[in-house]
């Protein structure tokens, strides 16, 4: 469900990030190069919907969003993702829990 606020007027640094170092996640959506991805052409995917990754750097983009650095264990690119397009895994069978902060 959408919060109705537009990306741009959500700034998610006055919190804590939602995911940690060596967290495992899942990408939520397919991820494509938006020419920004060394060494792809655009459009390229980068990340298929439901690969499963870990967080290996947390940034920051435009003193607004926290950018997670992911390394993706099934086509080993690492991905820069907003948190709306991650999904954390829970280990020990619980399944897939979506972190809505």
């Amino acid at each position: 469900m959408s919060s109705g606020v537009p990306d741009n007027d959500l700034v998610e640094l006055i919190s804590a990030p939602a995911f940690d170092f060596g967290e495992k996640v899942r990408a939520n959506r397919t991820i494509r190069n938006d020419g920004t991805y060394a060494g792809k052409e655009i459009g390229d995917v980068l990340a298929k919907k439901g690969e499963v990754g870990y967080v290996v750097s947390i940034g920051t983009f435009l003193q607004q969003f926290y950018i997670y650095g992911v390394e993706f264990i099934e086509s080993g690119n690492r991905v820069g993702m907003k948190r709306k397009e991650l999904d954390r895994v829970v280990t020990g069978g619980e399944g897939l829990l979506s972190r809505k902060s």
